[in-house]
């Protein structure tokens, strides 16, 4: 969010900052006021919005649907915004990449992609009432994209993954509007080119399915330039949207298992991102779960 503050209300100290989300560095709860971002006429149906910090990066203790609520409270505005998504690999890999962990610090909202984020934030006290997955809420938004006729541009991804994805939304979700399309394989000095035609296409919402970082690294240089109200990175959900992936049956999501489906799925690509990803997760958080449990004696 924008000229907005992060009230701590366990240190009572007031964090200023002038565009993303604070960059406090505790493990304890947090409120963010968000009546002062300029949301247009819906912005007094948005109530202030709690945060945790869980390892350094703000989460918004929000639901899908709420998230949802606030992007079209987003388009609304007509000012561009960031919705990001953090699951345990992210988390780890912002920790030694800087870019990266920029990116998603001036997010607007930043939502848990993954049920061990969320039972983490509850390990350590200050809970987050669920997930808010990518893919999930890339389809909220589509059926929202349904019922008002938003306009929405397609980024990233192979072409015959994205001329399928685009079937898919034309015949599942036949009141979107299809702003623009564009692949995800492309050259530097074509960038440009790409930003202008988003931006000319008049999208209220820009999917963009780029892996980490590269999804992020281009919100980061084009979000203003691109002038979308609502850029949501969405990662290999294409690849779902099209039937060229599956996920992980609802069990297992529901269990913290979606990336053990994923890693069966692609074992060569993925296998040493979860193994040092959650080793090193698994580390800190019994660390911070042994600071939490003194801070919690001492307490008179």
């Amino acid at each position: 969010m924008k000229d907005t503050v992060v009230s701590s209300t366990v240190t009572d100290v007031t964090v200023p900052h002038t565009h993303g989300i604070c960059t406090a560095h505790d493990q304890k709860a947090g409120e963010r006021d968000i009546s002062s971002v300029n949301l247009g006429a819906r912005n007094q149906d948005i109530r202030a919005t709690q945060w945790t910090t869980l390892f350094d990066c703000p989460i918004a203790k929000l639901q899908l649907e709420e998230v949802s609520i606030l992007a079209e409270a987003f388009i609304a505005s007509q000012k561009p915004h960031y919705i990001a998504v953090v699951n345990v690999a992210k988390l780890m890999k912002m920790r030694h990449d800087r870019a990266l962990r920029q990116s998603i610090l001036t997010a607007d909202l930043v939502g848990a992609d993954g049920v061990p984020v969320v039972w983490a934030s509850r390990l350590l006290g200050s809970p987050l009432p669920g997930r808010v997955n990518g893919t999930d809420l890339m389809l909220k938004l589509l059926e929202k994209g349904d019922q008002q006729g938003y306009r929405i541009f397609f980024f990233g991804a192979r072409a015959e993954v994205l001329e399928r994805v685009l079937e898919v939304v034309r015949t599942t979700y036949p009141g979107v509007k299809i702003a623009g399309a564009q692949h995800g394989y492309f050259s530097a000095d074509e960038e440009w080119d790409i930003v202008r035609q988003i931006q000319s296409s008049q999208a209220d919402i820009l999917f963009i399915a780029f892996g980490t970082p590269k999804k992020e690294l281009w919100v980061q240089r084009y979000l203003q330039a691109m002038g979308v109200p609502v850029v949501h990175g969405v990662g290999g959900s294409f690849d779902v949207l099209a039937g060229v992936m599956s996920r992980a049956p609802l069990w297992m999501q529901k269990s913290g298992l979606e990336w053990l489906f994923r890693l069966l799925q692609e074992p060569r690509r993925l296998w040493q991102r979860y193994l040092f990803s959650n080793t090193q997760f698994m580390v800190l958080l019994l660390c911070a779960w042994s600071r939490h449990l003194l801070r919690s004696v001492r307490l008179p």
